[in-house]
């Protein structure tokens, strides 16, 4: 997964209420460094860097009572043309599409279910700079209670196709676009957080799941889901100290 042909995740932003404190927690869990927007309008606005390249951003919350949330945003080449087919096919445009200076032009959208993602239309900024590398974004995953309804919405709005991946403990979708597998589904199998009715997961890559984990929890952050094998690698779910969602996963 990488680049920003239409359709693919490009770009993952954390909204926080704790910007400074996730400009702590973060660097010292996957060795990033911040470059702060200099724009005043921007909010403090932080992008992540890993050996000098943007692998994601932070900033303050869109709306006060948004609960701190870690955002997958898909690369498209119209994002007003896709808020007018989330709208069309059921979903919900929470913040319409905006400028965002000479960078891009974005949407905060949601799906039927409440999933919320943005679009990325880029401009001077492409996207993140590295995938699944250590430190970087190496998957984004729908978790709902509705697979049948995300398959409709989502071929609608991205032309994505379903596929079924192969048989195994629980079942999981893949999202086609063209040639790749751009991210993936599952349906909810533990009760969702209150906070959360259904979600966009961003799994960042990691050297050491158990190590990544156990340093989260020192720093301040929560184990939601312990480690755990997968077909792709070792995964966690993890929370930072002000509730943000996200997952790391060592690639096999």
């Amino acid at each position: 997964m990488n680049g920003v042909e239409p359709g693919t995740p490009c770009w993952a932003d954390l909204a926080t209420p704790g910007l400074e404190d996730a400009k702590e927690f973060y660097p010292q869990l996957f060795g990033w460094t911040g470059q702060v927007s200099p724009e005043p309008a921007a909010g403090g606005y932080t992008v992540f860097r890993k050996d000098g390249r943007a692998v994601a951003g932070a900033g303050p919350p869109a709306t006060p009572d948004q609960v701190p949330i870690w955002s997958t945003y898909v690369a498209t080449d119209d994002a007003d043309l896709v808020a007018t087919r989330v709208e069309a096919a059921g979903g919900q445009v929470v913040v319409a599409p905006f400028d965002v200076f000479d960078q891009g032009r974005m949407a905060v959208l949601a799906d039927p279910a409440g999933a919320v993602f943005s679009v990325w239309q880029p401009m001077a900024m492409r996207g993140a700079e590295l995938f699944n590398e250590p430190g970087s974004m190496c998957w984004n995953e729908l978790v709902t209670p509705d697979p049948e309804r995300a398959k409709d919405f989502y071929g609608l709005v991205f032309g994505w196709h379903p596929e079924e991946r192969a048989p195994g403990p629980m079942p999981y979708t893949g999202w086609r676009c063209g040639a790749r597998i751009v991210a993936g589904m599952m349906p909810q199998l533990e009760k969702l957080p209150a906070d959360l009715p259904a979600y966009w997961s961003v799994y960042f890559a990691v050297a050491d799941v158990d190590a990544t984990a156990a340093h989260a929890a020192e720093l301040g952050g929560t184990i939601l889901v312990p480690p755990r094998d997968n077909p792709a690698g070792r995964s966690a779910a993890l929370r930072d100290p002000q509730g943000a969602l996200f997952s790391v996963t060592a690639l096999r």
